[in-house]
């Protein structure tokens, strides 16, 4: 594969120097951009869309976790924090990995190395060409590791506070992992999955059943369409209608 294009983001210039020097020592990475300051981060690098960016948490104006909340979804995320306690944060918007300062060399490139690992599962998912559903996939986090679910595995995703729940088809059990709905939500093709409700996201195509009442039979589980979310089921729904 191409290298990997990465931005940094820290409004601490030593930390800044420290992560291009360690970029410049892995053969697969590519520096393409640096910032100090959070705001012009965020108007540029969704113009410049680089491949990966090593984001400070901890900075003035706007935080790293809601600079990472507006990166275009094929930018991926590296945390990089003083704090511990920002790591579980990481995962709310679907961050690759995080790396706690000082940063050691050998932690940077355990991090890099598992960006590197993903893209080339992109990469090659991408190489095969148009395929059938499963062939498409996304990562969980799972046991300190990254496990890939199929999403047309998928039938639903119930939210509980800082977990979320992802039902199989086939699987008694959901994987529970550590995400919010928003960052799941942001992971799913919209064609294929909708949010239903502020817990629920359904898979469209395992939807066996809709009530007078907008309650949604899907697996073996009954989920009411909220308000909020009601406007684009019922135009999903007639957009599918036979008898329009």
């Amino acid at each position: 594969m191409s290298k990997i294009s990465c931005a940094i983001v820290d409004d601490e210039p030593l930390a800044i120097k420290l992560i291009e020097n360690y970029v410049s020592r892995t053969p697969f990475l590519e520096h393409v951009a640096s910032y100090t300051d959070s705001v012009s981060a965020s108007m540029e690098l969704g113009e410049l869309r680089p491949d990966l960016v090593f984001l400070d948490i901890q900075m003035p104006d706007m935080d790293g976790l809601a600079l990472a909340r507006l990166m275009p979804a094929e930018t991926k995320i590296i945390f990089t924090t003083a704090f511990r306690d920002y790591a579980l944060d990481s995962y709310d918007v679907a961050a690759l990995d995080y790396l706690l300062k000082p940063i050691r060399y050998d932690k940077f490139i355990r991090a890099a190395q598992k960006a590197k690992e993903w893209f080339e599962l992109q990469e090659g998912n991408n190489a095969e060409g148009p395929a059938s559903p499963r062939q498409e996939d996304i990562f969980l986090k799972r046991d300190g590791g990254f496990q890939r679910i199929e999403l047309d595995r998928i039938v639903m995703i119930e939210g509980m506070k800082d977990y979320v729940k992802v039902f199989l088809q086939g699987e008694k059990l959901p994987i529970v992992t550590h995400l919010t709905m928003k960052g799941i939500e942001g992971n799913l093709p919209a064609e294929r999955f909708m949010r239903v409700s502020r817990s629920h996201i359904v898979s469209l195509r395992h939807i066996k059943s809709v009530d007078r009442n907008m309650c949604i039979y899907v697996g073996d589980t009954m989920v009411k369409v909220t308000d909020m979310y009601k406007t684009p089921f019922e135009a999903f729904l007639k957009g599918n209608m036979l008898d329009k």
